[in-house]
This record gives C-alpha cells, sequence and structure tokens, in this order.
C-alpha cells in the first residue's frame, strides 16, 4: 500500500470477535490502527502479534460507555498522528432473555454499550473528521437491525437504533462517509457472556451451526474504507448462506 493511502483507523471492542479480525485485516493491509477495550491484556497481545507480523499499531484502555474514556481514546489518536481517518464502532454485547424475564441490569447494559457506545464515538470523533474535512465512520449493527427473534428484543432494539443513528448521520454528513455493518451469524464471544441461560445456548447452537469467520466482516470493512473519495458504501449485510 502506497503511503498516502495507508489510514489511521480506529477500532472500538478490539480484544476479540469482528474488533481483533478487523485490526488484524487493515493492519496486514498497511494501515495503523487504534485498538481500544476493557481487556487489556487480550488487547495488548494482540498488539504484540500484530507489530511481530510488522503492522504498525496502537492501544488503549477503553470504555465506550464512558463519553469521557471515548473522548480521551480519540483525543489521544489525533494528538499523536496528527488526524482520524475512520472509526469503527464495534463494541457490543448481546444478552438474549424474554422480556417477561425482567433481567433489567442486561437491557441496561445493551442500551450503554450498543447504542450509547456508538453515541460516544460519533460525539467524539465527528467534530474532529468534520474540522479536517474528511472522515468515515462505520458502525457495526447486525442482522438483528432487520429483525426481531423471541429473546432478542433489547438486542434488536439496540441495532435497529443504530441502524437508525447511522442512516441519520449519513444524510447529515456531506466530508464524512457514513457505514453500517450488519452480520449475521459470526464466530464471537456474544454468546458466551449473560442472558438466559437456555437462550443464549440456542444461540451458541446456532452458531456452531452456521457461524461465518469473523475475518468475512473485516473483509467486508476493509472494502468499504478503500472506496475512491466520494464513493460511499453505505450498508453492508453480510451473512451465512445457510441463514434464514
Amino acid at each position: 500500500m502506497d503511503a498516502t493511502d495507508s489510514k489511521i483507523v480506529l477500532i472500538t471492542g478490539a480484544s476479540s470477535g469482528i474488533g481483533a479480525a478487523t485490526a488484524r485485516r487493515l493492519a496486514a493491509d498497511g494501515h495503523h490502527v487504534v485498538l481500544g477495550a476493557r481487556r487489556l491484556d487480550r488487547l495488548k497481545r494482540l498488539a504484540d502479534e500484530i507489530r511481530t507480523a510488522g503492522g504498525r499499531c496502537d492501544h488503549h484502555d477503553l470504555d465506550v460507555t464512558s463519553l469521557d474514556g471515548m473522548s480521551a481514546f480519540v483525543e489521544a489518536a489525533h494528538e499523536r498522528h496528527g488526524r482520524i481517518d475512520v472509526l469503527v464502532n464495534n463494541a457490543g454485547v448481546m444478552a438474549l432473555s424474554t422480556l417477561e424475564a425482567r433481567r433489567i441490569d442486561e437491557w441496561n447494559q445493551m442500551i450503554d454499550v450498543n447504542l450509547r457506545g456508538t453515541l460516544h464515538g460519533i460525539a467524539a470523533a465527528h467534530p474532529l473528521m468534520l474540522a479536517q474535512g474528511s472522515g468515515h465512520i462505520v458502525n457495526v449493527a447486525s442482522t438483528a437491525a432487520h429483525r426481531v427473534d423471541p429473546t432478542a428484543a433489547v438486542y434488536c432494539a439496540t441495532k435497529y437504533a443504530v441502524w437508525a443513528l447511522s442512516e441519520g448521520l449519513r444524510q447529515e454528513s456531506r466530508d464524512v462517509r457514513v457505514t453500517v455493518v450488519s452480520p449475521g451469524f459470526t464466530e464471537s464471544e456474544l454468546t458466551h457472556r449473560g442472558g438466559a441461560p437456555e437462550a443464549q445456548a440456542a444461540a451458541r447452537a446456532a452458531a456452531e451451526q452456521l457461524a461465518i469467520p469473523a475475518s468475512a466482516i473485516a473483509d467486508a470493512i476493509a472494502y468499504a474504507i478503500t472506496r475512491p473519495p466520494g464513493v460511499d458504501v453505505n450498508e453492508l449485510i453480510i451473512r451465512p448462506t445457510a441463514q434464514n
């Protein structure tokens, strides 16, 4: 990659799954990736792996539910590199359960991470991108932004909201490109934490049968951010061929 094509790319939720796969892919393509996540031990291992392979990488502790934390993450990257070309709002949680179960703390966690975290990323990065006259915000939603399933009402609601935010930001933007990526069943750790045990187990079983590798989503993000100036890939839905 020519040095003039290399981008400064910030990725949230980068310690596993789609975030980690995107970091590996974009670093291998010659971009400088700035990784944020809460699990610093895993984040450091990933950063070391990327550097050993010849990639360029920074990593920082990041809790997307904190606006101050997100602002510090973005501002540190901007101060160090002088610009921010891409923000991938990837951090997410999925705690499946029926509404009747009233797992309210988990509802709030999904709202805070999936929706509020995306808003915090936009609030921190968008003004800097406007000031520099260019930028690209990639929001990771889900096929759950396009359908609702039992036990997934709150998760779907947050992902519908991410889709709506992305579309609204796109319509408001001229200099900043906006892409929403909606993965179907993808290899990740989403089904391993929280939620009602039976609902999470059913989701894990389906994922084991259907899931595509996280690298497939990383490939889509790599495609979107490397389109020529003036070309904005607004929406990508990537699902296994066997997923209904």
